[in-house]
């Protein structure tokens, strides 16, 4: 009994005291925020500099765009995350008072260098016949690469898409480093209030895990539905 009591006084501590589960959904609602706008903001991006980039490549024009598209490919993929946001943060978006919007451009503008890879490489997956039999119905570029080429693209790289999804759900937990109060943060708070970390901080770690189960399945779903639609 005195196992069931502790584990009985500790979740209290941690969750019903001082109504600390709101602290924790409040918390939870700013990751979910976080994720699901960054991961937006991820993907145009990444699609406008895919398109730009596969256009130069096939084209051989907007040679300067293309180089100041690699330098941001290069410099947002090959810093630390939680370095860039705390430069977004602490240096260019000082004006900005609210800090989830801060954390939402700087993953989403991180988010959008990984997307434009994976777009791109999905773009140069596409046999080029489906490029000039676009153009043969007379379709302009842009109306070749939005009806004909991007929804393939897209097919084919939704596997990828849904992992950056899950890698960037996890990323949102170092925003604590800007005072932003997410999943992550308010177990380290809690922990700090209740002097025991093990309830806060594994039920952080058990929303996540359910999190990216969740959205693991919402993918496979999506991916079977797909696959019977190109048998049919």
């Amino acid at each position: 009994m005195g196992f069931i009591d502790s584990f009985v006084d500790k979740f209290q501590t941690t969750f019903i005291v001082n109504d600390r589960w709101l602290l924790f959904l409040d918390g939870f609602k700013v990751t979910i925020i976080m994720a699901v706008f960054a991961t937006l903001l991820g993907v145009i991006i990444g699609t406008i500099v895919a398109i730009a980039k596969v256009y130069s490549f096939q084209t051989g024009k907007l040679k300067i765009l293309d180089k100041i598209l690699s330098v941001y490919l290069t410099v947002f993929r090959g810093t630390p995350i939680v370095v860039q946001l705390m430069i977004w943060y602490f240096i260019i978006l000082t004006s900005v008072d609210n800090g989830v919007l801060v954390a939402i451009i700087a993953f989403g503008i991180n988010s959008g260098a990984y997307v434009a890879e994976i777009v791109r490489a999905g773009i140069l997956a596409i046999d080029k016949g489906q490029t000039e039999a676009g153009r043969s119905l007379g379709l302009s570029s842009g109306q070749t690469m939005k009806s004909i080429i991007l929804p393939q693209a897209f097919k084919n790289i939704l596997p990828a898409l849904g992992n950056e999804l899950i890698a960037l759900l996890k990323e949102t937990s170092v925003v604590g480093y800007v005072a932003v109060v997410d999943l992550t943060k308010v177990g380290d708070l809690v922990r700090s209030r209740t002097m025991d970390a093990v309830f806060p901080l594994l039920a952080v770690a058990l929303v996540y895990l359910l999190l990216v189960i969740g959205l693991t399945a919402i993918q496979k779903r999506i991916e079977r539905r797909l696959r019977q639609g190109d048998r049919r």
